[in-house]
């Protein structure tokens, strides 16, 4: 981390190239998920590739800018694990992953349409099982993109260019 902090790279570049790599990996990963829910368990996939490409990149892009607003505000990666579960049982619980998202309070669903989980789930059900087309996606996709803006601002704001 000292021979980083010495070169002249700013924070921009610091987070891309730490984020890209793994950006590449999960799109891989996405495909290959697709392709083997395809082939082995004939999940329909009706359509929408546009969004549903966009949508997995943005989505990747959050979660891993996420992980690096999280390691910016805590000291030990015991700390990062403890604050990352703050996200993650929400995630579970209000995005309707788990439980049927209009089944649940009024006052979850304001919570869980908070939560880019719930919009990134909208996007897949909404290419594999309704062949939404791009535009029916937008709001999804947009919620998303505002998520990617806001972390990525955070993130950019709270790294130190010391090791203290």
């Amino acid at each position: 981390m000292e021979s980083l902090l010495a070169t002249p790279v700013q924070p921009l570049e610091v987070m891309i190239g730490k984020l890209a790599p793994f950006v590449i990996v999960g799109m891989i990963q996405t495909a290959l998920i697709l392709g083997v829910a395809r082939i082995l368990f004939g999940v329909p996939m009706q359509g929408g590739w546009g969004g549903l490409i966009l949508g997995t990149a943005l989505f990747i892009i959050g979660s891993l800018g996420l992980g690096f607003l999280i390691s910016t505000l805590t000291r030990t990666q015991l700390q990062a694990m403890q604050l990352s579960v703050f996200y993650l049982l929400p995630s579970i619980l209000l995005s309707g992953f788990m439980f049927p998202f209009r089944g649940m309070p009024e006052w979850a669903q304001w919570l869980g349409t908070a939560i880019p989980v719930t919009h990134f789930l909208r996007i897949v059900r909404g290419a594999l099982l309704k062949g939404q087309s791009f535009a029916d996606m937008v709001p999804s996709l947009l919620a998303l993109a505002i998520f990617v803006c806001v972390v990525a601002a955070l993130a950019l704001a709270r790294y130190r260019t010391t090791l203290d």
